[in-house]
């Protein structure tokens, strides 16, 4: 297990600022998710950390060995850094076992590090096996095996997930995240997923504009996000215009009581999750609330996301779970808003 640190990492293209002073640290063992839009510099980042490019200013130390910074650059293959791409990037010609223990040597395919890494990625039985033979799912499993396979202080992985349907890439992640776990490994994970990256990493790093906004365990950057960025990007968020006043937010939608107390007042943008506005029935619903119009629902079978037309034209979004969920277009109802809001 390897503890990897990047201090103050800047790359530039030509007139393109890919990264801008990043700055972040995976604890060993732990899994790194970062997440960002597409060009924010998440995959330059990856790049920087494998040595495939160099930066300009800036370091990344590997368990506390200085691999890169501005007229120093370790090679790649010196880094012993192992790197799963969105495709697998397989030999074709070899078989699952010729393919996992391509970078071993003799001793360690002799004392079964293949079968040993094929059982971690719930690939058991399959050695003997060629690569068409095997799904999508399973060939990402098997680079991920091949990238364990050498015990490398540090694996890095690429969007691995993106080519596979919804069902598929929820298994295969909680699999690969039990896997990088029993074998200890310290792994950095890139995506723009953020389901993906709430649901399997130890951290998440959030990226825009090639610097990192917020980074911290993954409860916490969605319940208290750094900015409306970051709040908006890392799940749906209702963002309302309110006013903060003895340590309260008035808004459209009520008082609500303010997470960590304030004691400034003034204009404020409120943030509240859907999941935190509950839904009620109008026949069931006391002056305290607020009423509302479904115009609009997402079913997603387990949740579904409500689309509600306030009385003032005001638009939020609730997510509503169970068989109590309102069906009906134009049905009117009431809401009411759980827990502590954040206010920026």
């Amino acid at each position: 297990m390897s503890e990897l640190k990047v201090v103050g990492v800047s790359k530039r293209y030509g007139d393109v600022q890919a990264l801008d002073g990043v700055s972040l640290t995976v604890p060993s063992g732990d899994l790194m998710a970062v997440l960002g839009p597409s060009g924010c510099g998440k995959t330059t980042l990856l790049r920087c950390i494998a040595g495939f490019e160099s930066v300009d200013a800036g370091r990344i130390e590997i368990d506390g060995w200085q691999v890169a910074e501005p007229g120093r650059q370790v090679a790649p293959e010196r880094r012993r850094v192992a790197v799963v791409p969105q495709e697998g990037a397989l030999f074709p010609h070899l078989s699952v076992a010729g393919n996992v223990g391509y970078g071993l040597d003799r001793q360690s395919r002799k004392h079964g590090r293949v079968d040993e890494v094929l059982e971690l990625v719930g690939l058991p039985g399959y050695g003997q096996r060629m690569p068409h033979e095997l799904s999508g799912g399973q060939q990402q499993r098997m680079a991920v095996a091949r990238a364990l396979a050498p015990r490398p202080p540090l694996v890095l992985l690429d969007e691995p997930f993106s080519a596979l349907d919804a069902g598929l890439r929820a298994e295969l992640r909680r699999d690969i995240r039990g896997a990088l776990r029993a074998d200890g490994a310290t792994a950095v994970l890139v995506t723009h997923d953020q389901s993906e990256a709430l649901s399997i990493a130890d951290l998440v790093s959030v990226m825009r504009d090639g610097d990192v906004l917020q980074a911290g365990a993954p409860t916490h950057v969605y319940e208290a996000p750094a900015d409306i960025w970051v709040a908006d990007f890392v799940g749906e968020a209702v963002i309302l215009p309110g006013t903060l006043r003895d340590g309260r937010a008035h808004t459209v939608l009520g008082d609500l009581p303010v997470r960590a107390s304030r004691s400034d007042s003034g204009e404020v943008q409120v943030m509240i999750r859907p999941e935190q506005i509950e839904v009620i029935e109008e026949s069931h619903a006391g002056p305290e609330l607020t009423p509302a119009v479904v115009t609009a629902q997402d079913f997603h079978g387990h949740d579904a996301l409500l689309t509600l037309r306030l009385s003032d034209g005001s638009v939020v979004t609730a997510r509503t779970f169970g068989a109590g969920t309102p069906s009906g277009i134009d049905q009117r109802v009431a809401l009411r808003v759980r827990d502590e809001v954040r206010v920026f």
